[in-house]
């Protein structure tokens, strides 16, 4: 009788080396374009695809550059993931090193920062490659259990032969992405790996859970945070007239007076105090405080418009916008979604109606409503630079948009039809 995927799951728990020779049919298979004796699950087979549209070799096994200790390092200081670091480490690694398991933390990037655990499984992974400072994005070492949850974003179980390479079909792993719960953006991946017999499928369930539960750390430490904030500022804002905000050093309001409550204002990366145009608020009056700034709202124009704006494309999931001008500069970190807009807006300097968006991005002019709330969400940091009916920016402002070498890594995850004809031109009109 033919097994499904799910009884594969079952299999894989009472007897981890059939279901291990199952599946090394089912790779082999699909690899060689033959009919499978089972269907993959569908999370693996949509990354294998991914890998074989890619060009990733599933016979070469791939090692990076490792980072240095020094980079390493300062990455650790840099990430928010050193914040959640005891609730992951208390969550996991007691339970793994007696299973067998170790715990490694990456960043979003793939690079690994952190690995703890059974120290016999620890240098079965150092055959692998598994050490800190590599790099294990899926695009590079294949479908892996720190790589893949990054893509998907969401828990992945990577189990023998699921994974791509064949290096790796020794070892089970199960990742779970750890997002800032602020605004959705990726921070790392945290994930549970040993050799496939320590397999087990409520695995998933507990390496999510704890995620979950670094992410909920996240969320009372900004909350706190902003409680703190908000205290230290109450008496200078009772003393003020006019319109004057209170955000914290990442642009999250704490309070306001005499205006509405915007969620977040888009900051400089090297904010100073002084006389600021700050988008959408026009000309400020910047005062630093404990934690955060004083933003005093002038009653007078802002500059008539931006001299230059940079579209970075050059690194995968560091998108980002700068805007330069008289009343100096600013930059703004891009989700894959609004860097396919930015990017149609500079293909398009004449403008761009909604319509034409949704058949840029999807293929499908009838999807406005998708594009013009994400549009909207644009126009919070960028409002003073942009146009509508139809979408545009400023004619009096300067587009620079710098792409990656390779015109394959122009926002690779992006299935946009007019992003896929980038790749192949990466030229602008």
């Amino acid at each position: 009788m033919a097994l499904s995927p799910t009884d594969m799951t079952q299999l894989a728990a009472v007897d981890s080396a059939r279901a291990a020779r199952v599946l090394s049919e089912v790779r082999s298979a699909k690899l060689s374009g033959q009919r499978a004796p089972v269907a993959p699950r569908p999370v693996i087979e949509q990354s294998w695809e991914r890998m074989l549209r890619s060009g990733v070799d599933p016979d070469h096994d791939f090692r990076s550059g490792l980072l240095s200790r020094e980079e390493v390092q300062r990455r650790r200081e840099d990430t928010t993931l050193r914040h959640v670091l005891p609730v992951l480490r208390e969550g996991l690694l007691s339970v793994a090193d007696v299973a067998h398991h170790i715990m490694v933390v990456a960043d979003d990037e793939g690079r690994v920062l952190w690995r703890e655990g059974n120290s016999s499984v620890l240098r079965k992974a150092d055959g692998l490659g598994f050490a800190l400072g590599a790099d294990w994005r899926e695009s590079v070492v294949g479908t892996n259990g720190v790589g893949t949850p990054a893509v998907v974003r969401r828990p992945v179980q990577v189990f023998a032969s699921e994974h791509f390479q064949r290096s790796q079909t020794s070892w089970t792993c199960t990742g779970a992405p750890i997002t800032d719960p602020r605004d959705g953006r990726l921070i790392g991946v945290v994930d549970v790996s040993g050799p496939l017999e320590t397999m087990h499928p409520a695995t998933l369930a507990w390496v999510d859970s704890v995620a979950k539960l670094a992410e909920a750390r996240l969320r009372e430490r900004h909350l706190t945070s902003l409680e703190r904030l908000r205290a230290v500022a109450a008496p200078a804002l009772a003393r003020l007239a006019g319109r004057a905000l209170v955000v914290d050093r990442d642009g999250w309001t704490a309070a306001v007076t005499g205006m509405p409550y915007p969620r977040r204002i888009a900051l400089p990366k090297s904010l100073a105090p002084g006389r600021r145009w700050l988008p959408p608020l026009g000309v400020c009056s910047v005062e630093p405080l404990a934690g955060g700034w004083l933003l005093r709202i002038a009653d007078e124009p802002g500059p008539p418009g931006a001299t230059r704006i940079a579209l970075d494309l050059t690194q995968a999931r560091r998108w980002s916008v700068t805007v330069s001008g008289s009343a100096g500069s600013w930059s703004h970190e891009l989700s894959p979604r609004h860097a396919e807009l930015l990017y149609l807006l500079a293909l398009h300097r004449t403008g761009r109606s909604a319509a034409g968006l949704a058949e840029d991005m999807f293929g499908d002019a009838g999807r406005t409503v998708t594009v013009r709330a994400e549009m909207s969400r644009v126009r919070r940091y960028l409002g003073g630079f942009l146009e509508h009916r139809p979408y545009r920016f400023r004619e009096d402002a300067e587009i620079e948009v710098l792409l990656p070498d390779d015109p394959r890594d122009l926002l690779p995850h992006s299935t946009a039809p007019a992003v896929t004809r980038g790749r192949i031109s990466a030229d602008l009109p």
